[in-house]
């Protein structure tokens, strides 16, 4: 009996033991964070904040860890982040914070594990180069809907997200044991208000500051925050929250542009501090020098200015996510896939020159001892992969039931986000002239009988092009999304495909018009060892392929036209040969050791394509001339 006693005792003292080395791996001290007297407090004490913005939903999430180490090593104490809408809410009411890199939460209390401090940006608008501007795409078949306005149906459906967001969130602010310090309400609200003139202040104001209650009755309970140019606080700031600005230099006008808007005192910070800068198709890709961040960081530094680099690290636009702007010169400015934006750390995760300088400004002003650089995730070329299959599109859609009607339809109108549609007439009397297209959203290859005619392109503001159509002739029309407007007045204005009418020759061309929907979510399957791709035909290139090791990469495309890649269902992006991009990132936790697939959807097609390859460092800054 003693002996069973004492088995037991120890089996107790062992469960205990056990108990305690559970609850102090797992439980997190508890914090404090508040605004007051002119400060951020961190636990009663003034701090300044050292933030760098990334998407965790640009970034795959096996490497997400890696990535904040690495802020964490440059001498970050905060991390900001966006959560795009669209993004949780992939269809009509189906909300997704698992799949992918989707789940905000876990993202969040990693960088809890890493030690980082986060501030959340939810919007509801993001801008962020981003698709719509985080906004779900269907909102706009609602015709009662007004997007980003004091409007009963926009606000419902704001609720509705923010709440769902706060379902994930909210007991990972710090008021609850998590990271969350701040949270943003809206986003540069001030440069929206400067450009619709056409819409009372009164009406915007009460719009910001829906958006500031709903967020409170949602339960976030932290201070928030609004982020605007300086020059626009007094439209884009909302009582009860900090004002913040972007993008300005002048410590002096920092500090008297928040006192005018914060009742002469701070704290101060610059929650968008750009190291880099945004690219797009056709364009230049944008750099910002070493020494001029290093300058500027050190003068917030000396000035008692909190900042937040915005990007520390951009990541990828993979799939169908990046946004566009537009300028007098371009009805559509399309941004690259690649959001590297010229960061301290690149696309890939590698630190850069701007990023050694920057971890060298930050130790020697804080004296703190930064843990090591992480190193670089293992880079690989692939071996030379020849495509087993192939398909012609205009084979594929024989399968496809289409859509008919007696004009063109939008994406909005046939239920399709993203991708392409086919739109195709057929003519029972032969046409001539200039076909018109003022209505195209955004890119479109035109086709007679089968026969490239030649592009239009809302870039370049190509709209109209000589067609010469037989008798019994078929007129195809093969339209691009390439991201809707993300910034801007016409972000309103954001429907895709034909969204007016087509003219040849000054006549409207109606009835029986056919519509084939690509949203191409998915990789088409292909017959096994068909290869039957055509010539100047859009087409779809398929293979397998071995590995005995996995690590990043980037795919060539520089002697590619127009399209996509997928590996192993993954959607890396969109690639078009004018630059400045001429890779892909291939993020190596997408790879397989063992057998791989890879499938190409080239959509000009002017030239077969037997192979693709790799290489081991990216291609982001080579302009070629559009033919």
């Amino acid at each position: 009996m003693y002996k069973f006693y004492k088995m037991k005792r120890k089996f107790f003292r062992a469960a205990f033991l056990l108990l305690l080395i559970s609850y102090a791996g797992f439980s997190q001290a508890r914090h404090t964070f508040e605004i007051s007297n002119g400060n951020f407090l961190y636990d009663g004490k003034p701090i300044q904040i050292h933030s760098g913005e990334m998407h965790f939903a640009r970034v795959p999430r096996p490497y997400w860890r890696h990535r904040l180490k690495m802020m964490k090593a440059m001498g970050l104490n905060t991390v900001a982040t966006y959560v795009f809408w669209n993004y949780q809410e992939t269809a009509p009411g189906v909300w997704d914070f698992k799949t992918e890199s989707r789940d905000v939460a876990e993202f969040i209390r990693t960088a809890q594990k890493e030690g980082l401090m986060v501030i959340l940006r939810p919007g509801p608008y993001a801008c962020a180069e981003w698709e719509f501007g985080g906004y779900p795409w269907w909102l706009q078949k609602n015709k009662d809907l007004i997007i980003r306005n004091n409007n009963k149906p926009f606000l419902d459906s704001c609720r509705v997200y923010i709440n769902k967001l706060a379902e994930q969130v909210k007991d990972l602010q710090i008021t609850h044991g998590g990271p969350v310090i701040m949270v943003q309400a809206e986003n540069e609200f001030g440069s929206y208000v400067a450009q619709r003139k056409d819409i009372p202040v009164a009406q915007h104001k009460a719009y910001s500051m829906a958006i500031k209650q709903e967020l409170l009755d949602a339960g976030f309970d932290v201070p928030l925050f609004t982020s605007d140019g300086s020059w626009l606080l007094k439209e884009g700031s909302i009582s009860g929250a900090l004002p913040t600005v972007n993008g300005e230099a002048d410590t002096a006008k920092v500090k008297q542009t928040i006192n005018q808007y914060h009742n002469n005192t701070g704290p101060y910070m610059v929650a968008e501090f750009y190291p880099g800068w945004l690219d797009h198709w056709g364009e230049d890709f944008a750099t910002v020098s070493s020494a001029s961040v290093v300058k500027e960081t050190k003068n917030y530094l000396n000035s008692g200015i909190s900042f937040n680099y915005y990007m520390v690290h951009g990541g990828t636009n993979f799939g169908f996510t990046s946004g566009a702007n537009y300028d007098e010169n371009h009805d559509i400015q399309p941004d690259i896939t690649s959001y590297d934006y010229d960061a301290p750390i690149t696309e890939a995760g590698w630190a850069t020159p701007k990023y050694d300088s920057l971890r060298n400004c930050l130790q020697t002003f804080t004296h703190e001892v930064l843990p090591p650089v992480p190193s670089r995730i293992n880079v690989i070329t692939l071996p030379s992969i020849k495509f087993g299959e192939s398909a012609d599109l205009f084979s594929l859609i024989k399968n496809i039931d289409p859509v008919k009607c007696d004009t063109p339809l939008t994406f909005e109108d046939l239920n399709q986000g993203f991708g392409y549609v086919l739109y195709r007439h057929k003519f029972n009397q032969p046409i001539s002239g200039k076909l018109t297209l003022n209505g195209l959203r955004d890119y479109a290859l035109i086709y007679v009988n089968g026969i490239l005619i030649g592009q239009l392109n809302r870039n370049s503001k190509t709209y109209t092009i000589d067609v010469s159509i037989p008798f019994n002739g078929v007129l195809d029309i093969f339209v691009e999304n390439m991201g809707r407007i993300n910034y801007g007045s016409a972000i309103n204005q954001n429907l895709k495909g034909l969204i007016g009418p087509v003219n040849i020759a000054g006549l409207e061309i109606n009835n029986n018009w056919q519509m084939f929907r690509l949203p191409m979510l998915q990789v088409p399957e292909l017959k096994p060892g068909l290869y039957s791709a055509v010539t100047g035909h859009p087409a779809i290139y398929h293979a397998k392929f071995i590995l005995k090791e996995t690590g990043d990469t980037f795919l060539d495309m520089s002697s590619w036209d127009k399209g996509i890649v997928f590996i192993n269902g993954h959607n890396l992006g969109r690639y078009w040969k004018v630059g400045p991009q001429q890779t892909l990132y291939l993020p190596g936790c997408w790879l397989n050791k063992g057998v791989n697939e890879i499938a190409v959807f080239e959509q000009v097609n002017k030239t077969e394509h037997p192979t693709i390859h790799s290489t081991e460092t990216p291609v982001l800054g080579r302009l070629i001339s559009a033919d």
